[in-house]
């Protein structure tokens, strides 16, 4: 791989450090199910989180007559923490002469964290364990012509699940669809022109705009292996009957007297006049019915 060292001879980097100030970057990039599902502590070891499997019945009664009893199931999931992490090199003298882009950088790290959660939950890539989940296998709907109809669709088949859809997560691809979609007289199905809000809610239930959630597609092997995967523009579920958790969140460590590997080299920081900040955090997620999710594709 290239030396991803910073340095002020990188290339592509023609800035002054009069200048460096008026940088513009994107928002910081937080991971769409960190924000749709909710979290359960998790300490360092690891947690069991319990599954209930069924409802209760209740029935009518005579007076008088004794009342019905009834009880749920139980199942339970091992979530335990995975360390997901990157390591930014820099040289000391791009932080002095460049400060206001320094800061910048490091503040995307916990961004590419998040990118990376998002993406392994949707199933691109391998997962970092057994003990942690991902909707590739999950139901997928396809965005058609009808676009009302396959949101309705995609919805229904949660419901078939037991399930009931709260919230729908869409790369920038998905909500071009849905931005596009008209209804018989020509009028945006999914603008909000009172609220200013764009692509705010789908058949009433809150989006959250996430790149993480993009799937490239991609063509099959010669012998089948990878086998064929359609472009996934989103996901649609029941967010609640899943959970993640982190032990302590995102930790920042920044060091100039280790010794870091850079393409298969050893590095060391002090003797290079250098230094590096370690960004790093422990997930774990969990999902109760991988049915309860559908994935949207183009």
């Amino acid at each position: 791989m290239a030396d991803p060292t910073m340095n002020r001879k990188t290339t592509g980097l023609d800035l002054t450090p009069e200048t460096q100030a008026e940088i513009w970057q994107n928002a910081t990039y937080q991971s769409a199910f960190m924000q749709l599902v909710p979290q359960v502590n998790l300490p360092g070891k690891g947690v069991r989180v319990p599954i209930i499997t069924g409802d209760p019945e209740a029935d009518w009664v005579a007076e008088g007559t004794v009342k019905p009893k009834s009880g749920v199931g139980f199942s339970k999931k091992d979530m335990v923490p995975y360390t997901i992490a990157v390591i930014l090199p820099f040289s000391n003298q791009f932080r002095r002469d460049f400060e206001a882009l320094y800061a910048q950088i490091v503040a995307k790290g916990p961004g590419a964290i998040a990118r990376k959660i998002d993406q392994t939950i949707m199933g691109l890539g391998d997962k970092p364990g057994a003990d942690f989940d991902t909707l590739a296998d999950a139901p997928q709907v396809q965005l058609g012509k009808t676009v009302w109809k396959s949101l309705n669709d995609a919805d229904d088949r949660v419901t078939d699940a037991d399930g009931t859809v709260d919230g729908w997560a869409l790369s920038p691809q998905g909500r071009s669809i849905l931005r596009q979609t008209t209804d018989n007289n020509g009028r945006p199905l999914f603008l909000n022109g009172t609220s200013g809000s764009d692509v705010s809610t789908v058949l009433g239930n809150p989006t959250y705009i996430s790149k993480g959630v993009h799937v490239p597609a991609q063509a099959a092997g010669t012998d089948g292996n990878p086998p064929a995967r359609p472009e996934i523009v989103g996901v649609a579920g029941e967010f609640a009957s899943a959970a993640w958790g982190t032990p302590e969140g995102i930790q920042t460590s920044v060091s100039d007297q280790s010794t870091i590997t850079i393409d298969g080299q050893p590095v060391n920081l002090w003797e290079k006049n250098m230094f590096a900040v370690r960004i790093e955090m422990e997930f774990g997620f969990r999902v109760r019915d991988i049915n309860r999710f559908v994935l949207l594709t183009k």
